[in-house]
This record gives C-alpha cells, structure tokens and sequence, in this order.
C-alpha cells in the first residue's frame, strides 16, 4: 500500500507539472525552460547519489565510469528530444490533451520492443485498438486534420517509449541515481545549447517563471523520480504501470483547475477511451478474462 500510495503521488506531481510547463512558456522559451528544468534536477540527484554511496560505499573502476557516461549520455539525447517536442508541443496544445498523447507511450513501448525480440501480448494490441480511437476522437478534427501541438506530442511520445525502452536494456547494469544524473546533466547542456542559438534566454525571465522552473526540476524530476525508484522497489510492475498511467488524468485535472482548460464532450470521450486503452494494455489477459467470468 505505501508503495502503491508514493507511485500516485509520483503520478500526480508528473500530471501537474504539465501545468507548470504551460505556465513557464509565458516567460521562456521551450529550450530555456527545458535546460534550467534538466540541469537543476541533475543538481537535485547529487545528494542523494552522496548519500547512497556513502550506505554502500563500492568501488567503482575506470570501465564502470565510462559506462555510466556512455549509457547516460545516450538517455539524455532520446530525452531531450522527447522533451523537446513535448515542450514545444505545449505551444499549441492544453495540458490535458499533453497528458493523454504523451502516455501512449505505454502503448507503443510492447510495440517498439517488437524490433528487440520482445513478445507482445494480445492485451497490448487490444489497447492500442482502443487508445487509436479515443486519439481520434480526442486530436482529429471534423476535417481530419491534427493540431501541429498533438502531432509534435505523439511524436514526443514514441520518444518517451524508446527512452523507456534504453533505459530497460541498459538500467540493469549501471546505477540508477548516477544514470538520472547523467542523463539529465546531458539532456540539461543540449537544451541550454540549442536555447542559445535558437532563443534569448534571460535571469530576468527565469526569475519570472521561477515557482514552474522549481517544481518541474526539483519536484517534477528530484521528489518524484526519488518517489519512483523506492515505491518500484516493492510494487509489481503491472500495478506500478496501471498508477504511473494516471498521470493523464492529473494533467487533466491540472489543466481544468488552474489553466481552465476546457474539452468538448468528444475530447472526454476520447480521454476515456485512451485511458482505458492504457490500462487493458497493462492488464494479462487470462486476469481480464477471469474478471468477466
């Protein structure tokens, strides 16, 4: 239960900081706010990358060094793609509709895998079903043309589903904390790098947007990512990924709430039908199978 209850907080801090990215886009540029937002969750790690060290101290060669910089520098280029075309996304998009779009990624992850030999199950191909048509219904208009801001967010999607996937391969052979890290210090340095070619970003601003730059960097990326790793210690997967899934709905939550964010009744129902779409994919189907018996 305690692990279940951080993995909802965990969701609903991710959920929200859409809100404080929207919010933020009003005083900074879409690669500004992404490198301060990366950068200072790098900084956020460190201390508990010191205090883990310190519990376990182990002795690390020169190889394992090289590994965590190789690892991490490629999770900080898929992600900061992926946080790229979410950003920039949120230009001409709400939070609630982010939400939703950028959780397909639970979606395309078992399908990407099909390239890495994995197997996938029918309950995935059944959500995918589902999710396909509450998109629809949610992005697709009554010309059947997509908003540049959805289409830039599935994009960013199946980033954030190859990001999971790098991370699947690669995480079981280095540390966690040091490859966050790592991975966001890089993430962190291209943002600022493309934010100074491309924008003009300024103190002055960034004092502006501060209280969205804290909580997407120090609570989006330290609290919550911390939250994740000790509640994944004890929760099953599968129950871990049907409660990080309803990230969705706090996004939508956080978008009516604070941004009076507003959907037509075609935009809830297609919200419903992705979300159910996540959850079957997550589900055995022997489970659901039972459940209806």
């Amino acid at each position: 239960m305690q692990a279940n209850l951080m993995l909802l907080v965990t969701a609903a801090i991710w959920g929200f900081a859409f809100v404080a990215q929207r919010v933020a886009m009003e005083h900074l540029g879409p690669f500004s706010f992404n490198g301060i937002r990366f950068l200072l969750g790098a900084l956020s790690l460190l201390p508990l990358i010191w205090f883990f060290s310190r519990q376990r101290p182990v002795a690390v060669s020169a190889a394992a060094k090289t590994s965590i910089w190789m690892a991490g520098g490629v999770a900080g280029v898929i992600l900061f793609v992926a946080a790229a075309l979410q950003q920039v996304a949120l230009l001409d998009t709400t939070a609630a509709k982010a939400g939703f779009i950028t959780g397909m990624y639970m979606i395309l992850v078992p399908f990407l895998g099909l390239f890495l030999r994995h197997v996938t199950g029918l309950n995935a191909w059944l959500g995918a079903g589902v999710a396909l048509i509450g998109l629809y219904l949610l992005s697709i208009n009554a010309d059947f043309t997509m908003s540049r801001g959805d289409f830039l967010m599935f994009i960013g999607a199946v980033f954030w589903a190859c990001h999971i996937l790098w991370i699947d391969f690669i995480g079981r052979r280095v540390d966690a904390l040091q490859l966050s890290a790592v991975q966001f210090l890089s993430c962190g340095m291209l943002s600022m790098l493309v934010a100074f070619w491309l924008e003009t970003p300024s103190l002055n601003a960034v004092f502006m947007a501060w209280e969205s730059v804290l909580f997407a960097s120090f609570i989006s990326v330290g609290i919550a990512y911390t939250l994740q790793i000790v509640a994944q210690k004890k929760a099953k997967p599968t129950h871990a990924a049907i409660i990080m899934s309803m990230e969705a709905v706090f996004s939508a939550i956080g978008g009516v709430l604070f941004l009076n964010e507003t959907l037509p009744m075609r935009g809830w129902i297609g919200c419903a039908l992705m979300m159910s779409g996540m959850l079957l994919s997550q589900l055995p189907l022997p489970k659901l199978i039972k459940a209806t018996n």
